[in-house]
């Protein structure tokens, strides 16, 4: 006799499961015959058709085999992978759990343009319709790529021809396009302090990577020359997490050494939109276009989960992105490109980023007030670039002591330090206040 305890609205699932897991557990045994379908309806309080049902799904998949005139069997099933999971517990979320969270960052949520959005995919669908539905190019849509070109143009002055322009879903897809692009064969040297995602991405699609000291004037172009690195990777307007902002003199001498030999740089502009105090600083894109990568992302300034990021690529190299890839499609979806494309030429964009260069200015100012008042000594190096600064505690013992005293007030900081990806020299006793997910609130309310 079977007993089973079926409730729910499925019923017939739930006991072709508990029939199912008790042939893979052993306890039906091959060649066992089942109830028939009447009685076992009147031992479970259930109809004939949902034991019906049961054996049916049962017989489908082979667990059990019918005789005519006679009934159902329990089939020949291996029984010796099966067993009751031992599922590791979930991790404890982190959510909430801090007052200020200095490490997680992300864009401001409550300030995206639901509305605007909205009403630019009414428009966006009503204009393209079926066309919608289409494959799209490898490199991205025409009308994205030619916003984005244009865009570059009036913010970043990056003259482009539109072609070049590739479409991607965000940073780490990029970079992975990027090795299959350029060779899983070449060193590609990463910043040292970095965002440790960029030689992850590298390493994880096949290429090997040289770690560059990272100082006062951005990378270190001594070892920049002695690596051996075929492709430098580097943000020279606002680096992470040192805030280095890479001098005239110092882009110069990169770019006369990726003239030499067949190199690129990788130029990542991540967060360009963002410079708070005076005008953005020129591109080294603009100063050698034919051995410069250009890449950004809308992952700060609309929101992360969108997905969407670009890159210019020189025209030799963009030649070889087609014939490489020209057999796939972009994997970002068309109807959010035109929707983009349609933001960028309206001048929608432009002006979210104006709101929220205004927002950050306002959290910008309330940690700087906040630094000034928190009783305990801080210098803050802020070079009025992108959304996050340095915060030196000159007078604590230690990296260690800085992050603890910070947790111990519910507040979640990395040190420089933390950001090693290889042994190297870090200034000590700096925390990197990544404010891009923080409110002025939070911020009045940090007390040490």
């Amino acid at each position: 006799m079977l007993t089973y305890d079926i409730k729910g609205k499925n019923k017939y699932y739930s006991l072709y499961c508990n029939i199912r897991d008790d042939i893979l557990n052993g306890r039906l045994k091959s060649g066992q015959k089942l109830p028939s379908k009447r009685a076992l309806a009147q031992d479970l309080s259930i109809s004939v058709i949902t034991v019906q049902t049961a054996y049916e799904q049962l017989l489908a998949e082979g667990y059990i085999y019918s005789v005519e005139r006679s009934g159902y069997y329990v089939a020949n099933v291996s029984v010796d992978f099966y067993g009751r999971r031992e599922l590791p517990p979930e991790p404890r979320s982190q959510e909430n759990k801090f007052k200020a969270d200095f490490v997680k960052g992300g864009a401001a949520t409550g300030l995206f343009p639901f509305s605007v959005w909205a009403k630019l995919m009414r428009r966006v669908l009503a204009d393209c319709g079926e066309h919608l539905l289409e494959r799209v190019p490898c490199d991205g849509d025409g009308e994205l790529k030619r916003a984005v070109a244009s865009y570059l143009y009036r913010a970043r002055a990056i003259n482009t021809d539109p072609r070049y322009v590739v479409i991607g879903a965000g940073a780490e897809y990029l970079y992975g396009v990027i090795v299959q692009l350029l060779g899983r064969d070449k060193l590609f040297a990463v910043e040292n302090p970095g965002y440790g995602k960029i030689s992850a991405s590298y390493i994880l699609n096949g290429a090997q990577c040289a770690y560059i000291s990272v100082g006062e004037k951005g990378a270190d172009c001594g070892e920049v020359e002695k690596s051996g690195a075929d492709v430098l990777h580097i943000s020279p307007s606002h680096q992470f997490p040192t805030g280095a902002v890479i001098p005239a003199s110092e882009r110069m001498r990169l770019i006369n050494w990726v003239s030499d030999g067949g190199k690129y740089i990788i130029e990542d502009d991540y967060d360009s939109e963002f410079r708070l105090s005076g005008k953005p600083l020129q591109c080294m894109q603009s100063l050698c276009p034919d051995r410069v990568i250009y890449m950004n992302t809308f992952s700060k300034s609309l929101a992360p989960s969108m997905r969407m990021g670009y890159m210019v690529l020189p025209p030799k190299l963009y030649e070889r992105y087609i014939k490489l890839f020209s057999h796939s499609a972009c994997v970002v979806p068309l109807f959010e490109q035109k929707t983009l494309a349609v933001m960028l030429d309206g001048g929608y964009f432009e002006r979210h980023i104006s709101r929220l260069k205004n927002h950050y200015k306002c959290v910008r100012k309330a940690v700087l007030d906040r630094a000034k008042n928190l009783g305990v000594g801080c210098v803050i190096d802020d070079t009025g670039s992108g959304l996050h600064l340095i915060a030196e505690f000159p007078d604590a013992p230690s990296d260690e002591y800085v992050r603890q005293t910070a947790l111990k007030n519910s507040i979640n900081v990395k040190c420089l330090s933390d950001y090693l990806l290889a042994p190297a020299k870090v200034k000590e006793k700096c925390a990197v206040i990544n404010y891009s997910g923080i409110t002025v609130e939070q911020i009045e309310n940090i007390k040490i």
